[in-house]
């Protein structure tokens, strides 16, 4: 029964998303702020989905720490469903992706129109102080910053391995960083199709202030965020 409700999952999620991917392509036309706005029913629908075909309910946590104007948000990753949740939730997300999926059609360009920060890997320090100038210029739109801080999904109870860029960016922004944890990989893997029931939830942490020197800040953030996303998973 969880094979077939997890596959009738991702078939009804594929054409919801191709559905809505084409209803959306006027918004090209308008403002920037239409296309963040128009994801924010697109994620709602599948959670919608979620729910009532594999019994997955999501829950979001922290609410005081839930940032609605310029902020730097630096999540644990397990899925990439750690993307399509924050959709509903943040008023003008912009994430830090890696160029490669600018590539991909419609969402390439859904992206560009959207403003987010796409980074070369392979371009060292190049890519770093692009992506520092690219979050400036969007920290001036007030939008809420989204960067994985490992860089890659991680799975469940393994500690990752944090990049360098958010470093940066708490650095040259000055600004908090708000810590986020989750258990989303125990109920949506990062590889396969298997979705398990149960709750996703996103958790906010408090937030770190500016002003900490790069080691402490570093240490300061894995520790939050790895210590709360073991805790989600009761272990």
């Amino acid at each position: 029964m969880l094979l077939v409700r997890s596959y009738l999952f991702t078939a009804l999620f594929y054409l919801w998303s191709v559905f809505w991917v084409l209803l959306i392509s006027p918004l090209m036309l308008g403002p920037r702020i239409w296309m963040v706005r128009s994801w924010t029913i697109w994620s709602q629908g599948v959670m919608l989905l979620l729910r009532v075909v594999c019994d997955i309910r999501v829950e979001f946590r922290g609410h005081q720490h839930m940032p609605t104007a310029r902020a730097l948000i630096a999540p644990k990753h397990q899925c990439m469903f750690d993307v399509f949740a924050q959709f509903a939730v943040l008023p003008d997300s912009c994430f830090v992706t890696k160029k490669e999926l600018m590539w991909i059609p419609f969402f390439g360009w859904y992206a560009a129109k959207a403003r987010m920060i796409s980074v070369d890997r392979e371009a060292g320090s190049t890519a770093l102080r692009k992506m520092v100038a690219d979050a400036k210029d969007r920290f001036s739109h007030e939008r809420q910053i989204v960067i994985f801080p490992e860089g890659h999904r991680g799975e469940p109870g393994q500690p990752g391995d944090y990049k360098p860029g958010i470093a940066a960016l708490y650095r040259e922004l000055d600004a908090p960083v708000h810590p986020m944890a989750t258990n989303a990989g125990v109920h949506w893997p990062a590889h396969g199709l298997i979705r398990r029931p149960g709750t996703i939830v996103y958790e906010y942490l408090e937030p770190i202030p500016p002003g900490l020197k790069r080691a402490e800040f570093m240490r300061t953030l894995e520790d939050r965020i790895e210590t709360a996303s073991t805790a989600l998973l009761g272990l």
